[in-house]
């Protein structure tokens, strides 16, 4: 080996030298900690929810019920393209159950038709770019 190198080789095993960072300051004291609602001023509208002091309304979320269920729909035909596009997002993608409060079955039996309506060029499988 050439000295060169064994400089080289020696300076790994030195110990490094880091800088010396400035001691910690003491922080300043936490105050009483304040409500998450007196944070954020401008949030007072009624339709915000949950806010808890006030006279505000509380908001009322409804109950989802599932659109086939209620008017009684058997069969989801995949050629019934207006029904099928209420419950396809506009960029294309089926929209979830917990969106449009559609029950298991229905939603099974929908996102098939759905598919169907894809394969044969009834829906779009993407949306508008």
């Amino acid at each position: 080996m050439t000295e060169e190198t064994r400089a080289a080789a020696g300076s790994t095993t030195e110990a490094v030298v880091t800088p010396e960072r400035p001691e910690r300051t003491e922080r300043p004291e936490r105050t009483e900690r304040v409500d998450r609602g007196e944070r954020r001023p401008g949030r007072s509208s009624p339709g915000a929810g949950g806010g808890r002091e006030g006279g505000a309304r509380k908001f009322f979320r409804r109950k989802k019920v599932c659109k086939f269920c209620v008017e009684k729909i058997e069969a989801i035909n995949y050629k019934d393209v207006r029904l099928l596009q209420q419950f396809v997002a506009e960029s294309g993608k089926i929209v979830p159950r917990r969106l449009t409060g559609v029950c298991t079955p229905h939603q099974r039996r929908l996102s098939s038709a759905i598919k169907q309506a894809r394969n044969i060029a009834l829906l779009p499988f993407a949306g508008r770019a």
